[in-house]
């Protein structure tokens, strides 16, 4: 069944006394209030005050049910988007820079690649490939300076 305003405003009555008597923390009680405005449904209503002393209307009514109407006509759920580590995208641009550059930014690429790669393990963010595709860049960079030098400083001890 589709929800109303005025369920909306008595969930979000819930979750403000389950705020004020400290049962939610401050985000939860943020991100909950944000899902009961964008909430079409009786049923998604029930599921953020399920665990609070008191619900927007008795229990019985939101006893999932076949919907009545063709899945068609239900509202489709939007993916939460998840977006692109910034410091993935800054490896990618150093590593791609470093022909340019003469290599200066390959230790920024190299920096950036590894702090990206750790923040997306913890957060979930996308850009891993970004975040390696700088890394490698960035060590082909150095390993060419390094190979650049070795040869030059054997080449002057020769010609000593």
């Amino acid at each position: 069944m589709r929800a109303s305003h005025a369920d909306r405003e008595r969930a979000v009555d819930v979750l403000k006394a389950g705020f004020a008597e400290g049962r939610l923390q401050q985000p939860e009680y943020e991100q909950r209030i944000t899902r009961a405005y964008k909430a079409q449904t009786h049923a998604e209503l029930q599921m953020l005050v399920a665990d609070l002393p008191q619900g927007p209307v008795p229990q019985a009514q939101f006893v999932p049910q076949r919907p009545m109407v063709p899945a068609t006509f239900m509202p489709m759920q939007m993916p939460v988007p998840v977006h692109t580590n910034s410091s993935a995208t800054g490896a990618l641009v150093c590593g791609i820079m470093t022909p340019v550059t003469w290599g200066l930014t390959a230790i920024p690429a190299v920096i950036l690649g590894h702090k990206a790669r750790a923040e997306i393990r913890r957060t979930g963010e996308r850009g891993d490939g970004q975040a390696m595709t700088g890394l490698v860049l960035g060590w082909l960079a150095i390993g060419g300076w390094a190979l650049f030098l070795l040869v030059f400083i054997l080449t002057a001890a020769v010609n000593l």
